[in-house]
């Protein structure tokens, strides 16, 4: 059986459409991975079904909003929170939204450009 995997870039605006559908046919949230680029960062979320994984790749300023999923996928939560606290993204809307807290942490957003 061959397997399908896929990195996908998206634009914010047809994100949560994507997710909505990755929902409908019945894939899972396998990871949500944030990187830091010079003015923001890289999110990709990935999702698997059976033996094939498909990443949504965002690229989002410092000041930019992105939706959060949890809505569709509860358990996203976590990682969501994760990006949120270490890396600065603006995760709007998380089911769950610990305001900084997940982690006992000495530097606020600790992976994020210093300036």
């Amino acid at each position: 059986m061959q397997s399908m995997n896929t990195i996908e870039p998206i634009a914010i605006a047809d994100f949560i459409p994507a997710v909505l559908r990755f929902k409908q046919q019945g894939w899972h949230v396998v990871q949500i991975c944030a990187a830091r680029l010079p003015d923001g960062c890289e999110l990709s979320y990935s999702f698997g079904k059976e033996y094939d994984l498909r990443t949504l790749r965002l690229t989002v300023g410092d000041e930019e909003e992105i939706p959060s999923i949890t809505e569709a996928f509860p358990g996203a939560f976590l990682q969501e929170n994760e990006a949120a606290e270490l890396f600065g993204v603006h995760i709007v809307g998380i089911t769950q939204d610990y305001h900084g807290k997940l982690y006992r942490i000495a530097d606020e957003t600790p992976f994020k450009k210093k300036g």
